[in-house]
């Protein structure tokens, strides 16, 4: 995969042990129109749930903003997927709809929920993410004062308004 353009594949380091503990990927590049999905998310149970992997995923997104210049960033799954659709709204993504029999998957029609963070909405969400991860918004046993879900959820009201 690494000789690949599309997608881009990103290890997951854990700083503690140095060890590989998840993959994430830009998929479905489209420079010309400044696009680009993150997707591929494989995540191992010692990354799931944790500051690391919200960490990893706003350094992602960050990126594709920040560092490339890319104006929207989308984020797309099974509509069956409840975990994965709430991931996308806990860090920010907007649902744009629902794309009914999009493929055949697995035997199945599958229907896709996309969602996306768009430019103008990225410092706001950036803000809430780094709120989020702020050693503040931990206590001593590492439990959040602040869901982030809750952070950004007010930002998507306050864009879409």
């Amino acid at each position: 995969m690494e000789n690949k353009h599309d997608p881009v594949f990103f290890a997951i380091i854990d700083p503690a042990s140095n060890k590989a503990i998840g993959v994430v990927s830009y998929m479905r590049i489209d420079p010309k129109n400044g696009v680009i999905e993150v997707g591929n998310l494989i995540f191992s149970p010692l990354l799931k749930q944790t500051p690391i992997a919200t960490e990893t995923m706003h350094l992602l997104i960050k990126h594709a903003f920040e560092g490339l210049g890319y104006r929207r960033c989308e984020w797309k799954c099974d509509s069956l997927n409840a975990p994965s659709r709430r991931a996308a709204e806990r860090l920010g993504f907007s649902f744009e709809g629902l794309f009914r029999q999009a493929i055949v998957y697995n035997g199945r029609n599958r229907d896709t929920s996309w969602y996306a963070i768009i430019d103008k909405d990225w410092q706001s969400i950036s803000q809430a993410h780094q709120r989020w991860l702020s050693s503040d918004n931990f206590d001593q046993n590492g439990k959040q004062k602040l869901r982030l879900s809750d952070l950004t959820a007010q930002v998507i009201t306050d864009a879409m308004t």
